[in-house]
């Protein structure tokens, strides 16, 4: 595959299985700098965020204030008495198992503040128009400069540093725009130090997030009733799709977190309601299943998210790495591991290649672009009027029409609330509106209830399960995990519906995948061994002469 600047992406092997397959990584990161494995990226001045945000909110208030939203809500009004706002709990009214995974998220920040300082950076790849290319330092993060794409770099170029503005007087740049970026990289690195640098990627995010912007307090309580930080959970899903629920990629990854078509045709079938891939509504429930699952399994949400980019096996070898330097947890093992693969494909792909395989700088950067984006989420839903979403679940086919006629919506923002939407709501699927009609069908906005005590129990004894991929893969641990799907299954709600269906759907792959012996071959083969020792000797020896 090949990204947005033509830069060819690490392809995939069929031992690294993969559930998803990134849209909007593969938009966001254009290029790469071969010499030191890292992606060049954005560093955007604060104000442009204040700047596409403000645009964000404003779009969203013509949307949620326009008159084809008005009526609905009118006619409504005199049938229905006022609902109650709803907002996300506070934190003291969390299930015992959010304060569990509240724990986790919290060490998961900590080691990314420690082994990835710069993950802050990735708030701003989609937080500016596209156009510009942006300048920064690898050190500590500091923005050097913002340069058009196209123009004088050096009347037009904007530093934030002052005893910077003078690197290019004098100076004639190269006319193509890759060399021009290398050439100014060369001057700054002597005054700086490393620098980084990217283009912008701001119209992935800005139209969808003021379309769907006034969604997140929504969305966010979905993720969170599955045991997921809402943040991560959205911030997610603004790398892999700006929000888009209709995103699909050359992979055909589809929708809100880009699931692979034939992965969501497995869900379909394994479900017992009819799931409409393009409703982002539709897909957030089983995006924070599957999330809350690999997290589970991996004791952190670092490598499960990684494990959406690179897949299973190539995360494990990574893990399997990291534990070989001495990494204390699965987490630091992981980051370890992770800069360890980075700085080996520096020295050679080909003579290392067995340790890493298809993990390459995307899969790198993947975890802490999604946590970079955490601030993103945050200030997209407080500059969103937020808009409650109700869920029927049909009993038969509902045409567009008479959603029309029966609401008073209008095709737009009916549509809004479901991308899916074309001609019809199909039987057993899920329409949304912002506010419950009872001949539509049950109510299964299940965001807007507590959990039941049944489903908040084994979501809670389900996420303190013991953590690790070893133990996951062993016959022995498919009948725990086949004992949470029956408990969810037994709880009779809609989340622990989705839940047993997505623990099936894993146990199905844990059990069928060849990740188990592929890893195992991995940490026992001698000459793997022999090969880390060789390549740990190498870096050792290059930094020594540093």
């Amino acid at each position: 595959m090949v990204s947005s600047d033509g830069q060819r992406r690490e392809p995939t092997r069929p031992d690294d299985h993969n559930m998803w397959r990134t849209f909007g990584l593969q938009c966001a990161l254009s290029s790469c700098d071969r010499r030191n494995g890292r992606v060049e990226s954005p560093l955007v001045p604060m104000r442009n965020l204040a700047v596409l945000l403000g645009l964000v909110s404003a779009l969203a208030f013509v949307l949620s204030s326009s008159p084809a939203s008005l009526p609905f809500a009118a006619a409504r009004a005199q049938t229905q008495p006022p609902l109650p706002a709803v907002e996300a709990p506070p934190r003291s009214a969390l299930l015992p198992a959010q304060e569990h995974v509240h724990a986790r998220y919290q060490a998961d920040i900590a080691a990314v503040q420690r082994f990835r300082p710069t993950h802050h950076f990735w708030r701003h790849i989609f937080t500016i128009p596209d156009g510009s290319i942006i300048f920064g330092s690898a050190e500590d993060g500091r923005l050097l400069a913002t340069f058009p794409t196209q123009g004088n770099w050096a009347r037009e170029g904007v530093w934030e540093d002052a005893a910077l503005e003078d690197t290019l007087e004098g100076i004639r740049l190269q006319s193509r725009l890759t060399r021009r970026r290398d050439q100014v990289e060369a001057l700054l690195t002597p005054i700086v130090g490393e620098v980084v640098h990217n283009p912008t990627r701001g119209r992935f995010l800005s139209p969808h997030a003021a379309r769907y912007g006034g969604f997140l307090d929504q969305w966010g309580l979905i993720y969170e009733r599955f045991g997921v930080p809402a943040e991560i959970g959205l911030a997610q899903a603004v790398v892999e799709s700006g929000l888009n629920g209709r995103a699909r990629s050359g992979a055909d990854a589809r929708g809100f977190c880009q699931f692979l078509r034939r992965n969501w045709n497995h869900l379909d079938r394994l479900a017992p309601n009819v799931i409409e891939v393009y409703n982002q509504t539709t897909q957030a429930p089983y995006c924070a299943a599957y999330l809350s699952i690999l997290a589970t399994m991996y004791g952190s949400f670092i490598p499960a998210l990684s494990e959406h980019h690179a897949g299973g096996v190539n995360v494990g070898r990574t893990v399997i790495n990291g534990e070989r330097l001495g990494g204390a947890d699965t987490r630091e093992q992981y980051l370890m591991g992770s800069e360890f693969v980075r700085d080996l494909r520096n020295i050679s792909i080909r003579r290392y290649r067995e340790l890493f395989r298809t993990y390459g700088p995307r899969s790198f950067l993947y975890s802490e672009m999604v946590f970079g984006n955490t601030v993103n989420v945050q200030q997209l839903r407080v500059g969103a009027v937020q808009t409650p979403i109700f869920a029927m679940r049909t009993t038969r086919n509902l045409p567009l029409s008479e959603l029309r006629r029966k609401t008073g919506l209008s095709t737009t923002e009916l549509k809004r609330f479901n991308p899916a939407l074309v001609k019809q709501v199909p039987a057993r699927a899920n329409v949304y509106l912002p506010e419950y009609v009872e001949e539509f069908g049950e109510d299964v906005s299940f965001w807007h209830r507590p959990a039941t005590p049944s489903f908040a129990a084994a979501l809670n004894d389900f996420v303190r399960l013991e953590a690790g991929v070893e133990r996951w893969h062993e016959a022995s641990f498919e009948a725990t995990l086949r004992e949470f799907q029956e408990r969810f299954q037994e709880t009779g709600t809609e989340e622990g519906t989705v839940m047993a269906t997505t623990l099936r759907y894993v146990i199905g792959d844990l059990r069928t995948s060849r990740r188990a012996a592929i890893l195992s071959e991995f940490r026992t083969n001698g000459r793997i061994l022999d090969l880390f020792r060789r390549g740990l000797q190498e870096l050792r020896a290059g930094a020594s002469d540093d």
